[in-house]
């Protein structure tokens, strides 16, 4: 999940962002997903949705596959975007339960069939309650996306609650025996003993190494030995997750990687919790492995 690289004057740096693409083609990653909510999706206009998206593919050429993220408050505005990604060469679209409301599952069923039917391209649906003013997505929910949408292949899960995932992924198979589990987070241990077959990462533009063997090794169903770096990832994104992207882009400077500062409303980490965060980041002897600058 790249982030959004911003110029002085507070435009998107594209020179910038296609950086910060090849760095994670190089190093590792196997799709990318933009832009999420740590690439400030949530402060960029429908027009510069559309431009880092056009700019995302063309600048990837191919060399990996591109998901869309198309989420808002409104079902239309999102199943036209939805249809725009897939013009603009998108792989598949992921999106979230609708911004600042809260409307009953009858409401979300229809808004998820919306999105969906507007376009062939894959869909994964993103359960992230602690973003979305507690809005969550059931296993009953999920399971009638399957029935109803063809083309609803995955769920990304940012809930960490390990009995939905169990309940969700014990009758998905039935219905969908290719249907995917994604880990929102780097809490992949779990998520991976219970079917995860990959993960949605923000730190990954931190430390791209750690995260891939932490990949790696869960994909191996090697769970003991994944245990020691998970501990390592979530003691970085405990560092940075009250400050959202602010902490990601002042990681990333601390890391030699300068991104630019975060879009009002925002603040930027300065002063003394910058450096309180650069030396927190110093003392991770994982971090000590990883490249320095883009």
């Amino acid at each position: 999940m790249p982030v959004t690289p911003f110029a002085d004057d507070d435009r998107i740096d594209f020179d910038l962002y296609g950086t910060v693409i090849d760095f994670h083609l190089r190093n590792g990653a196997d799709t990318l997903a933009l832009p999420m909510h740590a690439g400030e999706s949530v402060s960029l206009s429908e027009d510069e949705k559309r431009r880092v998206l056009a700019f995302a593919v063309e600048h990837v050429s191919g060399r990996a596959p591109v998901i869309a993220h198309v989420s808002n408050a409104g079902t239309a505005i999102a199943a036209a975007l939805a249809r725009e990604a897939e013009r603009a060469g998108a792989a598949g679209i992921v999106a979230t339960t609708p911004y600042y409301w809260t409307p009953p599952a009858s409401m979300l069923l229809e808004h998820f069939v919306t999105i969906g039917s507007a376009v062939e391209i894959p869909l994964f649906v993103a359960n992230a309650p602690d973003e979305m003013a507690g809005t969550k997505i059931s296993a009953e929910l999920a399971l009638m996306l399957i029935d109803k949408l063809p083309n609803c292949v995955g769920l990304v899960d940012q809930s960490l609650d390990w009995q939905f995932m169990i309940e969700l992924m014990t009758d998905a198979k039935r219905l969908r025996p290719d249907f995917r589990l994604l880990s929102g987070t780097e809490h992949m241990v779990s998520a991976g003993a219970i079917g995860a077959t990959g993960m949605f990462s923000s730190l990954a533009a931190i430390a791209p190494r750690l995260v891939r063997r932490l990949y790696d090794l869960c994909r191996d169903e090697q769970y003991f030995a994944a245990r020691s770096v998970q501990e390592e990832t979530a003691a970085l994104r405990q560092m940075i997750k009250a400050s959202g992207p602010a902490g990601l882009k002042a990681a990333l400077r601390a890391m030699g990687r300068e991104c630019g500062e975060p879009r009002s409303p925002l603040l930027p980490l300065q002063g003394s919790a910058y450096g309180k965060l650069a030396a927190d980041l110093s003392t991770l002897l994982a971090l000590h492995a990883e490249p320095g600058g883009w």
